[in-house]
């Protein structure tokens, strides 16, 4: 890679968008239908803020993710051994020179730039289709221009599974601060803004074929029984 794209930003460019892409294909694949492909703690604590997760759904997400990010990061020590310990399983740091008030409110900005943009696209029926699209393009830009300073986690669960993997938890508590408080602050903001908008869905893909245990005023269309 370093031979092929010498330049460090494109290259952070290009993981952005890789990264990204598959976050939309998830969403936009039967699971991600069905589960609202909420892979981020980040984003359930904004829908739940605003509504529409219930505190119990809350709970079984957050340990969802949680047990998803530790199982994925197992998955790669196993698969790439001692290639995955030489990029510390992906961990997440503040690069040197960056505080950790400034790393807090780094993941605190750009985590609230991706909360607002998820608010945006869901809060008319019209764009909410688009979403996968629009967060692709999002978190590519977020990445490239955040990761420089604290690795762009936006993820508490992102963070805490290379951690916990790895023994190494000195800055961790910034991942598991910043990015929750940038959600929650940007999704009181947009509820509460001129406009008046309100999501009309929690899922990052909305279709009426998936019905599921998030908030939403979108048409679902419910599943006939066996033998009705």
């Amino acid at each position: 890679m370093l031979n092929l794209v010498p330049s460090s930003s494109v290259r952070l460019l290009i993981t952005g968008l890789l990264f990204a892409g598959v976050g939309s294909l998830v969403a936009i694949s039967p699971l991600g239908r069905l589960s609202g492909a909420h892979l981020n703690p980040a984003v359930t604590l904004a829908f739940w803020s605003s509504g529409h997760v219930s505190r119990s759904d809350l709970l079984g997400y957050l340990g969802s993710q949680l047990t998803g990010a530790l199982l994925g990061v197992a998955a790669l020590r196993l698969a790439w051994g001692q290639v995955a310990v030489s990029v510390q399983e992906g961990r997440t740091t503040p690069q040197p020179g960056v505080s950790a008030a400034a790393a807090v409110g780094i993941e605190a900005l750009l985590t609230a730039i991706l909360i607002l943009a998820i608010f945006a696209f869901t809060s008319s029926a019209r764009t909410a289709r688009w979403t996968p699209l629009a967060l692709w393009i999002v978190i590519a830009l977020l990445v490239w221009r955040g990761a420089p300073y604290t690795g762009c986690s936006m993820n508490p669960a992102r963070s805490l599974a290379p951690a916990v993997l790895s023994g190494h938890y000195a800055s961790l508590w910034i991942y598991l601060v910043g990015p929750p408080l940038g959600a929650l602050a940007a999704a009181w903001l947009f509820v509460r803004a001129p406009m008046g908008r309100r999501p009309v869905t929690a899922k990052l893909y909305h279709d009426a074929s998936y019905p599921s245990v998030l908030g939403t005023s979108m048409r679902v269309r419910s599943r006939s029984r066996p033998g009705a």
